[in-house]
C-alpha cells in the first residue's frame, strides 16, 4: 500500500439506490490504497444498493455516516458517483447541496463523475467551469452556464481556489482515480 495519502480524509457520498458499482468502490480502494481515509456517507445512512450499469442491481455495501451532520471541515477531498438514480436523488438533497457548496468555499478537491455532475449544478458551483461528464448530462451543464463542456476521460478545472475534477464513465475511472489523488498530493 502507498503511503502517499497517508493523513488525507476523503468524503464518498451518495444516495441509498441506484449508484454505479465502479464508481463508487474503484475510487473508494484506489483512495485506500494511496493511504487516505475514506468515508461514505449516503442521505439515509446504512445500506446502500449498487448497479451495473443503471439497471442491473449488484450488490449492497454499508455506508459509514448520513450526509446530515458532516462538514467539508472534517475531510480533504469529496468524490460523488454516478449512476443515473444516485445522481438524481443527490441533487435534491439539501445536505449533499450544502457539501458540495462547502467544500467549494473552503478551496477543497471536488470530483464528479458520469451523472454526478448534477449535483454540482444544483449546489450552484458550475457557473463559468469547463467540465466533463457523461454525454447526455452535457446540456444540462451548459444550461447551467457552465463555460464548456469537453469529451476527455478526465478535466480538471480551475475554480477559483478549489480544484473541481470531472469524468465521462467508468471506462474513465484510472485517470479519474489519478487526479483525484493528484489533486490531494498537491493540497
Amino acid at each position: 500500500m502507498s503511503t502517499e495519502l497517508n493523513g488525507k480524509k476523503v468524503l464518498i457520498i451518495t444516495a441509498n439506490t441506484g449508484i454505479e458499482r465502479d464508481e463508487l468502490l474503484k475510487p473508494l480502494q484506489a483512495l485506500k490504497d494511496m493511504g487516505a481515509t475514506v468515508t461514505h456517507a449516503t442521505i439515509e445512512g446504512g445500506a446502500a444498493q449498487l448497479f451495473l450499469h443503471d439497471t442491473d442491481k449488484d450488490s449492497r455495501v454499508t455506508s459509514d455516516s448520513k450526509l446530515a451532520g458532516l462538514t467539508a471541515s472534517q475531510f480533504d477531498a469529496l468524490v460523488i458517483p454516478g449512476g443515473t438514480v444516485n445522481a438524481d436523488t443527490l441533487r435534491q438533497d439539501s445536505d449533499a447541496q450544502r457539501l458540495v457548496s462547502e467544500f467549494a468555499k473552503a478551496g477543497k478537491t471536488v470530483a464528479a463523475i458520469c451523472h454526478g455532475p448534477w449535483l454540482l449544478i444544483d449546489a450552484g458551483v458550475i457557473e463559468g467551469k469547463t467540465l466533463t461528464s457523461y454525454p447526455s448530462v452535457r446540456t444540462d451543464l451548459l444550461n447551467a452556464k457552465a463555460a464548456g463542456w469537453v469529451d476527455t476521460e478526465v478535466k480538471q478545472c480551475p475554480a477559483n481556489g478549489w480544484t473541481l475534477i470531472t469524468s465521462r464513465t467508468p471506462d474513465d475511472l484510472p485517470a479519474f482515480n489519478e487526479a483525484i489523488g493528484k489533486s490531494l498530493i498537491a493540497a
